[in-house]
């Protein structure tokens, strides 16, 4: 039991006294940061997507 309660305090310590924390305009600039990226990578892959489909279409329909 001694090793749980040692585990949460220095747990606890470590968060408290050890760990930076960001700052309110660091953590939204990161989560704009993350949102512009998450969007040009999805127009990406959906490009590539409709292309991919387009040249399949394109080529099977040549074999018919």
């Amino acid at each position: 039991m001694s090793k749980i309660k040692t585990y949460f305090e220095e747990s606890y310590n470590e968060l408290m006294h050890k760990v930076t924390w960001p700052t309110w305009s660091d953590l939204q600039s990161s989560a704009i940061l993350v949102m512009i990226s998450s969007v040009i990578i999805a127009l990406v892959i959906f490009a590539m997507d409709i292309t991919f489909s387009n040249s399949m279409e394109l080529f099977y329909d040549l074999f018919k």
